[in-house]
């Protein structure tokens, strides 16, 4: 959970319309995305599944900004300017915890 607070507030500092205020902040916002990526975001995948068909998948990118727009009205420290800032923050955050997995996981393999 710390590497993912860290990752979160490097991809904050990244994103200027994006504020988190510490590291508790950034730990507290991953296990928020992590909770609410197991709890809302099924119900909410299964509401729209026709609109993300139609949109070939990508309308999970805006489930990720709404689910990042609900972490910050859930936590005080966590800010996001707006829902472009929210889904910018989606996909970096993404990448960025591809490029983790796919280096710590062959660091790993080793």
């Amino acid at each position: 959970m710390a590497v993912a607070g860290l990752v979160i507030i490097f991809t904050a500092y990244l994103l200027p319309g994006i504020i988190v205020e510490d590291f508790f902040t950034g730990v507290l916002i991953a296990a928020l995305l992590a909770l609410l990526n197991v709890t809302v975001k099924p119900i909410l995948i299964f509401f729209t599944i026709p609109i993300t068909i139609l949109t070939l998948g990508l309308f999970l990118l805006v489930i990720n900004a709404l689910m990042v727009m609900l972490a910050a009205d859930i936590v005080s420290g966590f800010s996001v300017g707006n829902f472009w800032w929210a889904l910018l923050f989606s996909l970096v955050l993404s990448l960025v915890n591809s490029i983790l997995g796919i280096s710590l996981g062959s660091r790993l393999g080793k």
